[in-house]
Parts: C-alpha cells; structure tokens; sequence
C-alpha cells in the first residue's frame, strides 16, 4: 500500500452516493483510499439495510479524472481478491495503530 493512503473518520461529512441496481440512492461513508500495486482503490461504508450487513465495506477502483473523484466497479475476482487483501491490510495498520496509540496514552 502506499503512503499517501487517505483515511477517513467518523467526524468527516464526505460520503459517496451510491445507486444501486433498484435505483435507491444510499450515502456511503468513505473509510479510506488505498493504493495497491499502481492502482487506487476506495473502502466504502453503506448504511446498514438495502440488503448489506452492517459493518460490510463496498471495494471499488478509485481514479481522478478532469480533477474530478471516480469510481467504477471491480470487474474481475482476481482483481477484487487483489483490492480485498489490501483493504484487509489497510483494517490489519488500523487496528494496531488504533491498539498502539491506546497503549501510549495509558
């Protein structure tokens, strides 16, 4: 993963609406912005109901184009088992920071 990995928290309001195959719109908190290889990938965080279970994050390819955010789907299951062993990593940095940063303030 790279440096320049952007994590998002809770008190943060950017959220990415998402429409899903019934046309509902749901708005998604944004966990991070990974790199993989030379790929950007966006975590996502919908709301629980809509037919996903609480707590499950939404993996998507994330690029800029005219200076502007996108995203598009994960096409292949290589390439989604690529983005989800990242993101896994990413959660892996996150929760030993989260448990060091703890221990410190002790």
């Amino acid at each position: 993963m790279g440096k320049d990995n952007k994590n998002y928290d809770e008190d943060t309001d950017v959220v990415v609406t998402l429409t899903l195959d019934d046309d509902t719109e749901i708005d998604c908190e944004i966990l991070t912005i990974y790199t993989v290889g030379e790929q950007d990938y966006i975590a996502l965080l919908p709301p629980a109901g809509h037919g996903f279970e609480e707590g499950e994050a939404l993996l998507y390819r994330y690029f800029e184009e005219d200076e502007l955010p996108r995203i598009e789907n994960i096409e292949t299951e290589e390439e989604y088992e690529i983005a989800a062993d990242g993101f896994d990593e990413w959660q892996d940095a996150s929760e030993y920071d989260e448990l060091f940063l703890e221990d410190d303030e002790d």
